[in-house]
């Protein structure tokens, strides 16, 4: 079911105007619909329901406390990779028992406040992470569970950015040494081993990555058992892909990808763990705009907006598409334009699209960036000195502003001047 789609001419969220938000919140602002949220996290935990198994959002695809308080009422745990989204998790209400910590870069003060909280496990992922790791449970009087994130050499697909599995990426322990790294964890006395932990990407559009991952990490847990090793736990990550529009691919159902899981974990007698994140908040957000100026340029149309790369910039980081509709559903006598979609900041990167087919526009009218619910806010930055864009959480025919606009004057009131500077 589509919960963003055309209503009296005019596009909706679930039961909410978009033309209505974009004049009381102002543009740019993010949509998101509750109910796509809610039916996302529900399909894919229904596909594992006949398994011991942990669904861990992962927080960085999109952090808002009242998306993670949404996923919290459905049971969702959280995949967290700093301690600033170990905060929002247990903020929003996500026990610390639901809690992973991912993460290359953990620093001392993150592994005590996840400690304190009493986290699910600590995904390692090199042997000195371990060390410190070892020493501040030992200083503390705890001990901390752990599973080493194995680096299975297993290329996944997709743009080399979001590739985490293969051998030259800085994620996770080296295959070759994983079982000797498994032996050392063994003989600290602040640490106790619980599991195994694989992530091989982002955005996978195909099974078999993740089966010759599973696979692969399976043969490793048996022969860790073989070595003395409870290991009681398998985290296979995230990664599944979602339909950007442009129809490139078709991605895996997550029925599908838990009947392989399933067919390959079956006999393994541990519990899973997953962290979707995309496949959960991707669809569940649109980027709504408005149009600045129509320009006409040498051989093209510019369609300049007032969102920018700094709101939404997996189109210049990642050549990212996103499907673009406008708000007012086009007529019957609708004429088409090839636009490039460009934003107002003074970098050519800023462009959003170029030759896109779409509804002739006008100053004042409003465009929609579908799909824009994972890594769109979360991604966000004050580039330009441009506030950070709202984010509004619509459920039924009422929506909330779960992040507000900041003014120029609060983000200019966490700077200073230094005293040997004569003040303005």
């Amino acid at each position: 079911m589509r919960h963003f789609d055309f209503k009296n001419g005019h596009m909706h969220c679930e039961g909410v105007s978009l033309s209505d938000i974009a004049d009381q919140v102002g543009t740019p602002v993010y949509v998101y619909s509750s109910a796509t949220f809610e039916r996302h996290f529900s399909v894919f935990t229904e596909a594992f329901k006949d398994q011991d198994t942990l669904v861990a959002y992962s927080v960085k695809a999109n952090s808002n406390i009242a998306v993670l308080a949404s996923l919290a009422k459905l049971g969702a745990g959280a995949d967290v990779v700093s301690g600033g989204e170990l905060a929002r998790a247990l903020k929003a209400g996500i026990p610390g028992e639901k809690i992973v910590f991912s993460g290359v870069g953990k620093k001392p003060a993150e592994m005590h406040a996840a400690l304190t909280a009493g986290i699910h496990v600590f995904n390692v992922e090199s042997q000195a992470e371990l060390d410190v790791l070892n020493s501040v449970a030992i200083e503390m009087g705890k001990i901390a569970p752990i599973a080493f994130r194995v680096n299975p050499d297993v290329s996944a697909g997709g743009h080399e950015k979001i590739s985490t599995g293969k051998a030259e990426n800085k994620f996770g322990i080296a295959w070759s040494s994983a079982e000797a790294a498994y032996a050392y964890a063994a003989t600290l006395p602040g640490i106790k081993v619980v599991g195994v932990d694989v992530h091989i990407g982002s955005q996978i559009v195909d099974l078999a990555p993740f089966e010759t991952a599973i696979t692969k990490v399976g043969g490793l847990i048996k022969r860790l058992r073989a070595q003395g090793h409870d290991i009681q736990s398998f985290d296979v990550g995230g990664g599944l892909g979602i339909n950007y529009g442009n129809n490139a691919v078709t991605p895996p159902q997550p029925s599908e990808y838990g009947a392989m899981v399933k067919r390959l974990t079956s006999d393994m007698n541990v519990k899973m763990i997953f962290e979707p994140g995309r496949m959960i908040a991707g669809n569940s957000g649109v980027l709504l705009s408005e149009v600045v100026y129509v320009k006409d340029g040498e051989d093209r149309k510019f369609l300049i907006i007032d969102a920018a790369m700094n709101d939404l910039i997996r189109p210049a980081l990642y050549d990212a598409y996103h499907d673009i509709e406008a708000v007012r559903a086009p007529g019957s006598n609708m004429t088409e334009v090839l636009y490039d979609v460009v934003g107002p900041i003074c970098e050519t990167g800023d462009t959003f699209t170029k030759r896109r087919m779409l509804p002739e526009m006008e100053a004042g009218d409003r465009l929609v960036f579908h799909s824009a619910g994972a890594y769109g806010a979360a991604q966000a930055s004050q580039y330009n000195t441009r506030p950070l864009v709202p984010e509004v959480l619509v459920r039924g025919g009422e929506y909330h502003v779960i992040r507000a606009r900041p003014t120029v004057e609060d983000i200019l009131a966490g700077e200073s001047i230094p005293d040997w500077l004569d003040a303005p």
